[in-house]
């Protein structure tokens, strides 16, 4: 993912001095693409062939929580397919399906693997499968015990691992979240658990003082991974969810070296505003072109819609440092 000339782009606004500023066209996904959908937010895309593919959270008009698949020639619109993604498992109890949301694809190697939550017998863990072809996907054994979200892997190995991030949490909607790291040899056992992040403290950084998961999947720099991570303040009117960035070490991405305590993004405008869940911005991917700077960070508005956001690298960087509560 490293030189995408053709990604999406749009420059920041005159005047602005935002370090994320939106896509003057959000959303780029509306919530009924599909004739069959309720609402697409919280979605996966990643470069693929001469264009991008997706894995897509699609709630249809049962309210049912379904992953599709989709395709784009310019990553801005899409083609998603109408029936929703199905997996080959060897195992019948593992790939029995319940539901599944909130996706992350990540490229390690020669395969593209998802992750995502998984309603494994009706309880909440992380999914784990791979592809080569956005064809076909074989799904391995889920990666923790529930409860647990937010699963976003590494882009390569660590100390010879694959390694990812989560959020251990429960069954309903989750009043606590914390950021766990956690490494395996073989994509099937998963161990050496290790604490990355907690809430802040109100007074320090009100917007993440609830709970916090990672978002998409971690940017390497010279710096340090690069972490774009959703954050929750319980408001007098519920949760409000934004996102910040924050800088892991490189050999042991546990250990956080900057985290900004200002947000990038946080609800603003009508679709993040108001939809079926109010007052929410949910970072899921992004795209990233190493020659330029240039990021591109997709965003779940209100669980309804999606939106897209841009930035440069460098700038985010910067801005992890100075408002860094580390």
């Amino acid at each position: 993912m490293s030189n995408l000339s053709n990604m999406p782009w749009e420059d920041r606004p005159a005047g602005s001095k935002e370090v994320v500023w939106r896509y003057s066209a959000n959303p780029i996904i509306p919530r009924d693409l599909l004739p069959t959908s309720n609402s697409i937010f919280n979605s996966a895309v990643v470069p693929f062939g001469d264009g991008y593919a997706g894995v897509f959270r699609c709630d249809d008009t049962n309210r049912r929580m379904r992953l599709h698949v989709g395709f784009s020639k310019d990553a801005v619109h899409w083609d998603i397919h109408p029936e929703p993604l199905t997996f080959e498992c060897d195992n019948a109890e593992v790939g029995e399906w319940v539901y599944g949301y909130d996706p992350r694809v990540c490229f390690i190697e020669d395969r593209y693997y998802v992750t995502w939550c998984n309603g494994y017998k009706g309880q909440p863990t992380i999914g784990v499968a791979w592809t080569k072809d956005f064809k076909t996907f074989h799904q391995l054994e889920n990666a923790f015990l529930p409860f647990n979200r937010n699963g976003v892997m590494f882009p390569r190995k660590i100390n010879g691992r694959y390694a990812m991030l989560s959020r251990p949490s429960d069954n309903g909607h989750t009043p606590f979240g914390d950021i766990y790291y956690s490494e395996s040899p073989d994509m099937e056992f998963w161990g050496r658990h290790r604490l990355v992040m907690s809430p802040a403290p109100f007074e320090v950084s009100a917007w993440q003082c609830l709970k916090i998961g990672a978002g998409p999947i971690p940017i390497e720099t010279p710096e340090g991974w690069l972490l774009i991570y959703h954050g929750v303040l319980r408001s007098c009117n519920g949760y409000v969810y934004a996102f910040g960035s924050a800088l892991l070490d490189l050999d042991e991405p546990w250990k956080v070296k900057y985290r900004s305590g200002a947000y990038l993004l946080s609800p603003r405008t009508p679709y993040e505003c108001m939809g079926d869940v109010p007052n929410v911005c949910f970072p899921c991917a992004a795209l990233h072109d190493e020659e330029t700077g240039r990021i591109a960070i997709y965003y779940g508005c209100a669980d309804t819609v999606t939106g897209l956001a841009f930035g440069y690298v460098p700038e985010i960087i910067e801005f992890t440092k100075r408002t860094s509560i580390i």
